[in-house]
């Protein structure tokens, strides 16, 4: 089975699949566990079909949610992915750059925030040796 992934050469590529309201996730053949556990964290739900080779494994954005709600997930996950050093490409219908400006922030204020937390590196407990006279 092919995907877009696939096809174009990304990590991710975030689509409304033709004929349905259905936001999908593809990945490549083969992606690593971490990627598709990724995209779990995010929200999303993983599917996956055997195909005699390696699993055809996709992910779908839960369809309970609204279509806004929908929507607004797949754009939050895109700077998560891309932070974590994943090629992604999200079609304009899926795409909504309010949300996507806030994820980036959100993301911005939560990596800035143990950074600010963490305490000042301790003093050495022993004072350093003095230095030795010659004659």
């Amino acid at each position: 089975m092919a995907n877009l992934a696939d096809e174009y050469g990304t990590d991710v590529e975030i689509y409304i699949k033709a004929l349905t309201t259905t936001i999908h996730a593809d990945t490549p053949t083969g992606a690593p566990a971490r990627l598709h556990a990724l995209l779990e964290q995010l929200g999303l739900e993983r599917h996956e079909y055997p195909t005699g080779g390696p699993h055809y494994i996709w992910h779908t954005v839960p369809e309970h949610v609204g279509a806004d709600e929908q929507k607004r997930l797949a754009t939050r996950a895109i700077p998560a992915l891309l932070l974590a050093g994943y090629e992604v490409n999200g079609t304009p219908d899926v795409f909504d750059e309010a949300t996507y400006r806030q994820a980036v922030r959100d993301l911005r204020t939560r990596a800035a925030r143990p950074a600010a937390q963490q305490p000042a590196p301790a003093s050495s407990p022993s004072r350093p040796a003095p230095a030795r006279r010659t004659p």
